[in-house]
């Protein structure tokens, strides 16, 4: 029988604007600064933080700064504050009445995972069943103003050190821009992010792609289609992998079974929290299709959870954990993380998530704060 860790007894959430370094492009549009929300969970003496990473708009997701702020406070918070943590499966089931929403339940999972790795003096990756001290990464490089400037920002981030390049495409800014980084550095791995851009009826520029050698092509078709993908793979050679299409572990057995694609992305607060990602590698691992951990421009928060995510054995594709310095000049947890000279960022060490918050920075970025403790 588990353990009680002890009785969740408040939970503050912040709503946190955070400026990127420079503007990220993809097709769903320009990012000049992000909005989250932080989210802080106590028992006791422990404290455990999560991020739910919905944006202000819902271009990736439905879910959205706005839309997860009522979702916590309203339904999730009052769902475990008071509770028994005793293990992140009886954790998620308090709010298993809850449809939808993973972004915002992520956050509350996390926060969880952080106390759990604190109290038993675990790291994240120990705790999910990591291997590995370090996960090689690559950078995601967003739609630039032209071909020749997207060129001259691959080059920057090879210069950095990163080895594996993924580019952001939409109709019109596709194969040229491919082609014209493929030429320029022919040894590079490079892959391609089309963000539910483009239609069944567009495979002829997936078959001009093809000759590009490219390591997959990321989420060519709708978000929530799994079926026309199975179609679209039969008749391209690059391997397809899918993104948004995958909500669960259902999901990414269907998309196996059906062909769908060859490669998966898993983003834990896309599914639903740890739990569920920790689910879908398994299986992934068990048939032997190939995972990678995709990035939604977190802060060192997420970064570390996604890292440890990154440190199971099926991981074995570059994932999008780029360095913090690629997104923010000052973050909200520490330290930093940095890019090794073999394109890889170690894993954390420390108990729980393994970083330290920045409290002046918190406190700085945040819009809006509310607390909510359990009744004595």
């Amino acid at each position: 029988m588990n353990k009680i860790i002890g009785k969740i007894e408040e939970i503050v959430m912040r709503h946190v604007v955070m400026t990127l370094v420079e503007p990220f492009v993809t097709s769903f549009g320009r990012t000049h600064e992000r909005s989250c929300v932080i989210v802080e969970m106590k028992i006791s003496d422990i404290t455990g933080f999560g991020e739910c990473v919905a944006k202000s708009y819902p271009g990736y997701s439905y879910e959205t700064t706005g839309t997860a702020w009522p979702i916590l406070s309203d339904f999730l918070v009052p769902a475990v504050l008071g509770k028994d943590l005793v293990d992140i499966e009886t954790f998620v089931k308090n709010y298993d009445h809850v449809k939808g929403h993973p972004m915002a339940k992520a956050s509350l999972e996390m926060a969880a995972w952080d106390i759990m790795g604190k109290v038993q003096n675990k790291s994240l990756s120990e705790l999910l069943g990591g291997v590995k001290k370090s996960v090689e990464v690559g950078v995601s490089v967003g739609i630039q103003p032209s071909t020749e400037a997207l060129v001259e920002r691959v080059g920057r981030y090879i210069k950095d050190g990163y080895r594996r390049i993924k580019i952001k495409i939409k109709p019109g800014r596709d194969f040229s821009d491919l082609k014209a980084v493929r030429s320029a550095y022919p040894e590079i791995l490079l892959q391609a992010d089309a963000n539910s851009a483009y239609r069944l009826s567009d495979v002829h520029i997936f078959n001009m792609i093809d000759d590009l050698d490219l390591l997959l092509i990321e989420q060519p078709l709708s978000e929530d289609d799994i079926y026309e993908h199975s179609l679209l793979q039969k008749q391209i050679k690059s391997p397809v992998c899918l993104d948004e299409s995958i909500l669960s572990v259902s999901h990414a057995i269907a998309a196996i079974e059906l062909g769908s694609c060859r490669i998966i992305n898993i983003k834990a607060p896309r599914v639903g929290g740890l739990f569920e990602a920790v689910k879908i590698h398994d299986e992934c691992y068990k048939r032997g299709v190939p995972v990678w951990s995709g990035g939604m421009l977190e802060t060192n928060i997420g970064r570390a959870s996604n890292l440890a995510l990154a440190s199971l054995p099926g991981f074995i594709l570059p994932s999008d954990i780029s360095a913090s310095s690629r997104y923010y000049r000052e973050d909200i947890g520490e330290p930093n993380f940095v890019l090794n000279k073999d394109s890889t960022i170690n894993v954390p060490s420390e108990a729980g998530l393994g970083i330290e918050i920045n409290h002046e920075n918190l406190a700085r970025f945040t819009l809006k704060k509310e607390v909510f403790r359990s009744e004595k």
